[in-house]
């Protein structure tokens, strides 16, 4: 009876399993879903409870500096003569090598005398005649034998046979060149036998006694530059020298928009070369600076020098910070907070707007003593 019964409904009874296996599903995945919606919030909580990126920050203070503007520049001699030949002759000596310090007035170059003192004697002569002339009207004059016409004709006579003398006299001065000041014998452009005509170049003399540092300042930072100040240059070598600044350009260059600025440097000894590269420290205005390593300055996307500090929310924040002062114990910087706290480690690896686990240079080290005294038990 059971089996015609089976046989007759088995459609049935497969439509019914069917149906209830369905259900079932149905029903398991509502209560999955009731699960799962209570587990999203402990699984956004694990999320948002995810450990932080540790670095390791130095709270300080800023401190008053005096900023220093840094431009590049080169050294050059005080003064650059170019000396002439103010008379016609031939060269007959050579008193300096090219090189050669040279006092004031020491020989440089000498022409040949030629006729000068033959011509010095004739004038020396002549003024002796007409002073004689001159004279003997004026006793004339007294008498109503020579007009005054006469007597002004004799003073002009004079006069000019004195012209004549002076000219002599400094043509034979002329025929030796000098040093007009103390210095050095760059170049010479005669040699012993050469012709020269008036006008015609003889040597280059520089003052190497004192030696400049030329540079050219921001329009900004010239305000802060003026004639007497003292400043400092670090030559090629590394080496420091000190001076006062004696020239301010008044106008700026019209392509640069900067200004010429001079340092003069003492160099009595000759120790200082010229020409050489240098850079131009000269002292600015007061400014409150914090005092960090290099090796912490970083570039944000924009190309600008920084650090990362973490501001008062617990943040990194990016300070793009100026150069105001460097030393051998590290550079100082503006443009940061007073008190700021600054990433010493890890800054490479946190980005601007995160929050991180900051921990303080003061306990890694309390942590590291610790550790230490541990060990010597």
């Amino acid at each position: 009876m059971i089996r015609e019964a089976w046989a007759k409904h088995r459609s049935w009874f497969y439509s019914a399993g069917i149906a209830i296996g369905i259900s079932l599903w149905l029903l398991s995945g509502t209560l999955g879903g009731a699960d799962a919606d209570t587990a999203e919030p402990e699984t956004v909580a694990a999320t948002t409870e995810a450990p932080q990126s540790r670095v390791r920050v130095r709270t300080q203070k800023s401190e008053e500096v005096v900023r220093t503007i840094i431009v590049n520049g080169e050294t050059a001699p005080a003064r650059i003569v170019r000396i002439s030949a103010e008379t016609d002759g031939r060269v007959s000596s050579i008193g300096a090598e090219r090189g050669a310090n040279v006092g004031k007035d020491g020989l440089l170059v000498r022409l040949d005398e030629r006729d000068r003192k033959a011509r010095l004697a004739q004038a020396e002569a002549t003024v002796k005649q007409r002073e004689v002339e001159y004279e003997g009207r004026l006793r004339l004059q007294s008498e109503s034998y020579v007009s005054e016409a006469q007597l002004q004709e004799a003073i002009a006579q004079l006069e000019a046979a004195k012209a004549e003398l002076r000219r002599a006299e400094l043509d034979l001065e002329y025929m030796t060149v000098r040093a007009p000041f103390d210095g050095a014998l760059q170049s010479r452009d005669v040699e012993v036998g050469d012709f020269v005509s008036v006008g015609d170049p003889i040597a280059t003399f520089v003052d190497n006694r004192k030696i400049i540092v030329a540079a050219d300042v921001s329009e900004f930072d010239a305000r802060y530059v003026e004639v007497g100040q003292a400043a400092e240059a670090r030559l090629a070598t590394s080496e420091i020298v000190r001076g006062e600044i004696r020239y301010v350009a008044p106008v700026a260059d019209a392509s640069t928009r900067t200004f010429a600025v001079e340092l003069e440097v003492d160099n009595r000894d000759g120790a200082l070369r010229a020409g050489g590269t240098a850079e131009l420290l000269i002292p600015a205005e007061v400014v409150n600076a914090h005092r960090v390593s290099p090796s912490l300055l970083t570039l944000d996307d924009a190309g600008n020098v920084g650090l990362k500090i973490i501001n008062g929310q617990g943040e990194v924040e990016f300070v793009v910070a100026d150069i105001a002062l460097s030393s051998s114990n590290g550079v100082w910087l503006t443009g940061l907070p007073e008190t700021a706290t600054i990433i010493t480690v890890g800054q490479g690896f946190v980005s601007t707007g995160t929050i991180v686990d900051a921990i303080p240079e003061s306990d890694v080290e309390t942590s590291l003593a610790i550790k230490a005294g541990n060990g010597d038990d």
